[in-house]
């Protein structure tokens, strides 16, 4: 394989949550008082902290949300994952790949360390992340598309940067990967590609199938 680590985005390219999650971003916004669609949750908040959603809300309107807004959501959340999460398809065959191989790899995700351990328990993708494989935007306080994730994420499994290639499927996480000068393969299941491409996804890196992505990496 031409790289030496392989970095995963978490939500919507391992676990199937942006569905759920976004469905429930938007319905809170909404019951709060910020009239937010379904569309419109994937377009402005798909791939963010939630520090970037009350930044952006309070920008937009000028209120705050309240205190309680990340643990009430986390709730919901976690609430929906327990019910209903499974993970992307191909998730699973992937991971047992890259184990057999050899080849490291880690999971990097705007999420909390909570959200992320409570994804991978629903949808049976927790053995294959143990702690020293998780990183959040908590570790460092800032979210992507900032890059200091990827780096942080890099440092602690002793790769550089330009030999980490991620694995993202928002603009804000493929920002975040060129910014950190790493190599991004972009999974275009939940996110038009277009968009993709702008954030400076290269067309031939693109992917709408996770048993794509092997054969990809050579």
């Amino acid at each position: 394989m031409r790289y030496e680590l392989v970095i995963f985005d978490n939500d919507g390219v391992l676990v199937d949550s942006e569905p759920l999650s976004n469905r429930l971003l938007a319905g809170y916004l909404t019951e709060l008082g910020h009239p937010t669609t379904y569309e419109d949750s994937l377009h402005d908040y798909m791939g963010s902290a939630l520090h970037r959603v009350r930044e952006l809300v309070e920008e937009r309107s000028g209120r705050r949300l309240p205190a309680d807004f990340d643990d009430v959501f986390q709730a919901r959340v976690f609430a929906a994952f327990e019910r209903e999460l499974k993970p992307v398809a191909g998730a699973g065959d992937l991971l047992a790949e890259l184990a057999r191989d050899g080849v490291p790899y880690c999971v990097a995700s705007s999420g909390s360390h909570a959200r992320i351990r409570s994804g991978h328990r629903a949808a049976g993708l927790d053995r294959w992340f143990e702690d020293t494989r998780i990183f959040s935007a908590d570790d460092v306080g800032r979210g992507k598309p900032d890059p200091a994730l990827f780096l942080h994420a890099a440092e602690k499994m002793g790769v550089a940067p330009q030999r980490c290639v991620v694995v993202e499927d928002s603009p804000l996480g493929v920002l975040a990967a060129r910014a950190a000068g790493m190599d991004v393969y972009a999974f275009t299941a939940m996110t038009p590609a277009e968009r993709l491409l702008d954030a400076g996804a290269r067309d031939d890196q693109l992917f709408g199938d996770l048993g794509q992505l092997t054969d990809l990496l050579r």
